[in-house]
């Protein structure tokens, strides 16, 4: 124990690295490893989460998500999309390329770039590996955590807060929201790459606006563990301008996505 506590300070020199936007994270598992991790997850969430089997609402869920990913810089992996057939607006990606996607998003995202908001939001928690830094803190916290494996085995309370880290806290009853810097910084990178992708960024606004009047009994799930929607919408704005040129170049290139609600 000794030993490995010397070595922590440098393990902790080595596994510093840079999230797209310039911010220092710490990270100490490997993209293989969060890979692993995200698959588990996505595994057990299929076993415990009914699916919505409608098929207009499965390819309109599928269209947007396929033209997020296919905007991804580099990206050379085919992602798995599933609606679950849940009424929270909620959504999630994952490590390994899975995305979840709640039927009742579908009332709140009323169109496909108002969806496209979401899904780019949450594919840029895994672009900028935010559930890896997660991992890492907690790691550190609790030296010898063996991560992998856990997430493998039974359900246990071990089990569902590397859950919750990995970002699928709502599913399994343990919410670990990200933090408000992730949050605020997914906010940004998911606006850039659905521009990328052609969806129009001005529907970002729009969407959260929608969530604010989404349920008179207060914020839905996406949205009570996530900065103000005042603060959120007041960056997007600020950050618009920039991903127009964005949306602007996509469509130029041909990169017009026409998903049918259902």
């Amino acid at each position: 124990m000794f030993k490995r506590l010397l070595l922590l300070p440098l393990a902790l020199l080595a596994a510093c690295a840079t999230s797209p936007l310039g911010r220092s994270q710490l990270q100490l598992f490997s993209d293989t490893e969060l890979a692993q991790m995200g698959l588990a997850a996505y595994a057990d969430i299929q076993k415990n989460q009914p699916r919505d089997t409608d098929p207009v609402a499965n390819a309109y869920v599928r269209c947007v998500a396929n033209a997020v990913t296919a905007a991804l810089p580099g990206n050379a992996q085919a992602w798995e999309v599933t609606l679950f057939k849940d009424e929270s607006a909620n959504a999630f990606a994952l490590p390994g390329g899975k995305i979840g996607v709640n039927s009742g998003l579908l009332r709140v995202a009323t169109n496909q770039d108002q969806l496209a908001t979401v899904i780019g939001h949450e594919v840029a928690h895994v672009l900028a590996r935010h559930s890896g830094e997660r991992l890492s803190t907690q790691a550190v916290v609790e030296t010898g955590l063996q991560a992998v494996q856990a997430i493998s085995g039974a359900t246990t309370p071990a089990k569902q807060q590397l859950m919750g880290l990995l970002g699928v806290g709502a599913q399994v009853g343990v919410l670990l929201p990200f933090s408000r810097t992730q949050e605020s910084e997914a906010d940004l990178l998911g606006l850039d790459l659905m521009a990328r992708a052609g969806f129009d960024p001005r529907q970002s606004v729009l969407l959260w606006q929608n969530m604010e009047r989404a349920d008179g009994s207060g914020p839905p799930a996406f949205l009570s563990t996530h900065p103000s929607p005042g603060d959120r919408m007041r960056a997007l704005q600020n950050r618009i301008p920039q991903a127009l040129e964005l949306y602007r170049q996509a469509q130029a290139q041909g990169r017009r996505p026409a998903c049918r609600a259902p």
